[in-house]
């Protein structure tokens, strides 16, 4: 195939951030005084973790149940399930496309780097939207990469080795709400000590996107399916 033209930047970079951390306003680990409701507060939720478990809503009752532990240590999630949330899914497939676009830009035959910098991608509870109330509950959102290489072969296909990481600063914002519940009183189980804000994170490897011209860009929906070891993204089938 030759020697590939060098490029500065890697393909898809443009847009995306070094560093996937997102700092909060909330005061350091507990440097409050617990009062009596934060105590009642953390004795509450220490009984969701079961209850989500039981109904099925494992992601969220696991996330949940690390912040009351209060280690702080590092929290490593599925993230090849997260991968397979429609919303998350689409977000991924469309950096995918700009690669494919970009290398085929190029003109010219050849193995390139590509990266997409952590990117920000929000889940929400419907399914109907793409979303996953379990994986909703456990993130809502979260930040992610893909990076890899992406080559186009002779004939003009184009194939994308790439990974897939994770990361979330996992927290309670302060003076934040959803649904008229307030963040606050469970970010200071946070800065009273009582729990500890942790990063989530997660990767999968091997993962390959396969198209073979240009008019595969607009097939619509994929899926990941195994192929020779790999997990090969080709386009969903219907029914």
């Amino acid at each position: 195939m030759g020697n590939s033209p060098t490029r500065e930047e890697p393909l898809g970079r443009s847009g995306g951030r070094a560093e996937p951390a997102i700092p909060n306003d909330n005061a350091a680990h507990a440097s409050l005084p617990a009062r009596p409701r934060d105590r009642v507060l953390r004795a509450a939720c220490v009984a969701v973790p079961p209850l989500w478990t039981a109904l099925g809503v494992r992601q969220a009752a696991g996330t949940l149940r690390h912040y009351l532990r209060g280690t702080g240590r590092p929290y490593r999630v599925d993230a090849r399930a997260l991968l397979a949330v429609p919303a998350v899914r689409d977000d991924v497939d469309r950096r995918l496309a700009e690669w494919r676009r970009a290398a085929r830009a190029l003109g010219e035959p050849g193995a390139y780097a590509a990266d997409s910098g952590w990117r920000g991608v929000l889940i929400t509870r419907r399914a109907r939207e793409g979303g996953s109330a379990d994986w909703w509950l456990a993130l809502r959102g979260a930040q992610y990469r893909i990076s890899g290489t992406v080559r186009v072969h002779e004939d003009g296909s184009v194939v994308s080795d790439y990974r897939f990481q994770v990361y979330k600063s996992w927290n309670f914002d302060r003076g934040e709400s959803e649904f008229g519940v307030p963040f606050t009183p469970f970010a200071r189980l946070h800065e009273t000590g009582l729990a500890r804000e942790f990063t989530v994170i997660g990767e999968v490897d091997g993962l390959v996107d396969a198209q073979a011209d240009a008019r595969a860009d607009a097939e619509g929906p994929r899926e990941s399916r195994p192929r020779g070891g790999l997990l090969v993204d080709t386009p969903a089938s219907e029914g």
